[in-house]
């Protein structure tokens, strides 16, 4: 499916939706357990699933950018959050249940912050997913409840 086509099939969000379950483990993992690493395997499934859709390919690269600064890799990571910046782009600020804009401005500053490491140091920090979705956030909740 293309980029545009993809962003069409979105526009109902305010219906019921019915989100994958490898989506909702990818969002678990990236907002409650902060494990970037499953986030890629997480992801990885469905984005493969998907026909390499660049969407999900965008949001693994995010959350493998920011396991690599985790791991000091600080060219990996400008490398990722580059490329997950771009593949996300064209889509719209609110979509498949989440505010993406604000992901991607969150993102934008930390690439910032990355390319100036030398002379401004920072340790690592967590970036979030803001729903837009109740259900979506539901779901997520009650995950962490039930692996609580």
């Amino acid at each position: 499916m293309t980029r545009a086509g993809f962003a069409a099939d979105c526009k109902g969000e305010l219906a019921m939706h019915v989100y994958d379950p490898l989506y909702t483990a990818f969002l678990y993992e990236f907002n409650i357990s902060r494990d970037y690493y499953e986030c890629h395997e997480v992801l990885e499934k469905l984005w493969l699933e998907e026909g390499r859709n660049p969407y999900y390919q965008g949001l693994l690269q995010i959350a493998v950018a920011l396991y690599h600064h985790g791991n000091g890799n600080v060219r990996g990571a400008v490398k990722l959050l580059e490329a997950g910046i771009y593949k996300l782009e064209p889509y719209k600020e609110q979509i498949l249940g989440i505010e993406l804009g604000i992901l991607l401005a969150d993102a934008r500053l930390y690439l910032r912050r990355l390319r100036s490491i030398q002379t401004q140091p920072f340790e690592p920090y967590p970036l979030d997913i803001h729903y837009t979705d109740r259900q979506l956030e539901m779901i997520i909740r009650e995950r962490h409840n039930s692996e609580s």
